[in-house]
């Protein structure tokens, strides 16, 4: 059935995924006293456009509508009801109408997402460390959401995917802290928030091993 495109829009991300930009000039080695005139003249040739946007998606720090979402303050779990109202009739291709408009239904009945969302601050250094040393770095069936921080910076430290998620994303899925993890279980979706250690615990419980 078509209600995948139904969960795609619900659950899709603002994708900004650095594609190929092509070749954007070669390297020469300077052999010659006029090296200086055959660079200007192979600068002229370069298609600055590609540079100004590879620098433009370098330097993308998220969608305009991002939110703050503030740390997981305790490690908690909780089940989000994807069901969805139509906002407009969905015609038969007929003359009649398939789904009117109000009909409600839950995707997650008709398909499955076989996704697992990985949703952090990109911004926190801690949340990155923690996604970097964690059980979903590197694994194929997870996609990590962004809900601020460079593209670009990001892309190089975790050599992942990178894609964002937008203010519809986050109060579609309750997303309320982060780091968390979504997963779909059955008909619903599971927010798993994960605490991290403050900075001043890892100090005195270092403390307190020092001492013994």
């Amino acid at each position: 059935m078509k209600f995948l495109l139904v969960v795609l829009a619900v659950l899709a991300a603002s994708v900004v995924h650095a594609g190929n930009l092509g070749t954007v000039g070669a390297m020469y080695e300077i052999a010659e006293k006029d090296a200086l005139a055959e660079i200007e003249d192979r600068a002229r040739n370069i298609d600055w456009s590609k540079v100004i946007k590879r620098k433009q998606i370098e330097d993308y720090d998220g969608p305009r509508d991002r939110v703050t979402l503030p740390r997981a303050a305790r490690d908690r779990s909780f089940a989000v009801d994807m069901t969805w109202t139509l906002q407009m009739d969905v015609p038969d291709g007929k003359g009649g109408i398939l789904y009117p408009k109000g009909y409600r239904f839950n995707p997650l009945e008709y398909v499955t997402f076989a996704k697992t969302l990985v949703v952090i601050n990109g911004n926190d250094p801690e949340q990155v460390k923690w996604f970097a040393g964690s059980e979903y770095k590197g694994r194929m069936d997870v996609t990590v959401l962004l809900t601020e921080g460079q593209y670009g910076k990001l892309g190089k430290k975790l050599d992942v995917p990178l894609f964002y998620a937008n203010s519809n994303i986050i109060e579609r899925l309750q997303l309320s802290a982060v780091p968390s993890v979504v997963r779909q279980e059955g008909n619903v979706m599971v927010v798993h928030e994960f605490p991290l250690p403050s900075k001043r615990s890892r100090d005195v419980s270092g403390k307190r091993r020092g001492s013994r």
